[in-house]
């Protein structure tokens, strides 16, 4: 029998993983300017503003966004196939 996979785990999981990892791009982004990427947070990351403390909280909050998206999509979709499959 398969385990179900649970929801706020994943969710939890996967919105700290897009945190941290957009925390680290921002440092790269300060320690290595000619490398930026932040033109490209501005894109994905409505309201982002580079070199604000208001900008770096809104990316925090829509990268972990971003995760809770991705977990209510993708956990529901595993599980329904995974007992689907799993019976025959």
């Amino acid at each position: 029998m398969t385990r179900r996979l649970p929801l706020l785990a994943i969710g939890h999981a996967s919105s700290l993983f897009l945190v941290i990892s957009y925390s680290l791009c921002v440092a790269f982004d300060l320690v290595f300017p000619e490398h930026a990427m932040y033109e490209a947070w501005q894109k994905l990351l409505p309201g982002f503003e580079w070199l604000s403390w208001k900008g770096f909280i809104i990316g925090l909050v829509e990268a972990y966004g971003y995760g809770w998206y991705f977990a209510l999509i993708w956990v529901p979709l595993y599980n329904f196939f995974t007992t689907r499959y799993e019976k025959g």
